[in-house]
């Protein structure tokens, strides 16, 4: 009996060697179609190319050339605002370099790229946004002579960075491509 006992305590004490740890959280591992792009020519003095995933929407402004590229599967929008420039190119580039600005109070950085097609005529500037503000990306774009293109990305949910990061990152990408692509006439 004496045996029996001194081997539970023995037992007892080897197997309170290792503790126990809870597993890691799992995250949510989102994947989303390679890009595939197509020309896109609205009735407008402007063209791109887009993800053949957006569906092209006129907004709600009901301004001409005013669209939205809605990603469904993605719950995200690109916003694009288009204005014929008038005599008004230093108020359209300062109401578009102060858009992202509004954002400061959520973001945590808000960075700023500048862009230049001397073959399209395109100028401009791409606005990366992190943290949990509600747009994740905005820029500009003008021939500064005739033209300004503006354009943003709203995601349909709360603002949570960790959560849209992959949503966020892909339309980074179509925002960069269509912006490369713009085409004016």
């Amino acid at each position: 009996m004496k045996k029996l006992i001194f081997l539970l305590l023995l037992g007892g004490l080897y197997s309170c060697g290792d503790e126990v740890q809870p597993k890691p959280g799992a995250y949510l591992a989102l994947e989303y179609p390679l890009p595939v792009y197509e020309s896109y020519d609205p009735d407008c003095p402007y063209s791109f190319e887009k993800n053949i995933i957006a569906r092209v929407k006129p907004a709600r402004a009901s301004r001409d050339c005013w669209i939205n590229l809605e990603y469904e599967r993605l719950r995200g929008t690109i916003f694009i605002t288009y204005q014929p420039v008038r005599n008004n190119l230093d108020s359209l580039l300062r109401d578009a370099q102060k858009l992202p600005l509004q954002h400061t109070i959520k973001a945590d950085a808000i960075e700023g790229s500048l862009y230049k097609n001397d073959l399209h005529r395109t100028y401009g500037m791409f606005y990366q946004v992190s943290g949990n503000a509600a747009s994740q990306a905005q820029f500009y774009l003008t021939d500064s002579v005739k033209h300004f293109l503006t354009g943003s990305v709203y995601f349909e949910a709360q603002p949570n960075f960790d959560s849209i990061l992959p949503a966020a990152a892909y339309l980074k990408r179509d925002i960069r491509h269509l912006m490369e692509t713009v085409e004016w006439e």
